[in-house]
């Protein structure tokens, strides 16, 4: 069975999207930015063959620029965990990765090394630098509730998951920047666009 990436997206709508990063940098460049960092993540994904990319939307009926014939299925509602955890229990038995859309960074080359950790791995995680993680790739062995009692959006996020995993092995990426504020965006372009 093919290795399955959902890439989570929120449709781009103004006032939607990236709102802490809005704040900062107005409603219209926060989704300039993510309308631009969600497409190229689309394409850079969509075009690597290792694997078959799925989008996973939100709001559930949204319409968005997915327009590269990906299946697109809805997140339906729940915290971040009880989604996630809806898309990986569609792949009982097989590797499944997520990631997220505002992670510049993101190439295809990063979810092809995660399921190949996945040989030797139960889970692998690509850390980002706020606490949180960028990617979750699950091989076919996983706990029962990888995602139950997390502190999403918080500097907790990642060991919170992890220990979810208790003594299952779990391998790591490299640590990316995902983009919620003017200094994560500083950082990863060098302007605030």
């Amino acid at each position: 069975m093919t290795d399955t990436v959902y890439v989570f997206a929120r449709a781009p709508r103004l006032g939607t999207v990236k709102r802490r990063l809005a704040a900062c940098i107005g409603a219209m460049a926060a989704m300039a930015f993510y309308r631009a960092t969600l497409a190229a993540t689309l394409r850079r994904l969509a075009a690597d063959r290792r694997f078959r990319t799925v989008v996973a939307v939100t709001p559930d009926r949204a319409r968005g620029p997915w327009r590269l014939g990906l299946p697109v299925v809805p997140q339906r509602g729940g915290d971040l965990g009880a989604r996630m955890d809806r898309v990986a229990r569609r792949h009982r038995g097989q590797r499944v990765a997520i990631v997220g859309a505002d992670i510049p960074g993101l190439r295809a080359s990063d979810v092809a090394a995660a399921f190949r950790r996945l040989r030797a791995a139960h889970a692998c995680f690509g850390p980002a630098e706020d606490g949180g993680y960028w990617l979750v790739a699950l091989g076919a062995r996983r706990p029962a509730r990888p995602f139950g009692g997390v502190r999403w959006s918080s500097p907790h996020a990642l060991a919170d998951t992890l220990a979810n995993f208790g003594r299952r092995h779990v391998a790591l990426l490299q640590t990316l920047r995902d983009v919620d504020t003017a200094a994560d965006l500083m950082a990863v372009t060098g302007s605030f666009r």
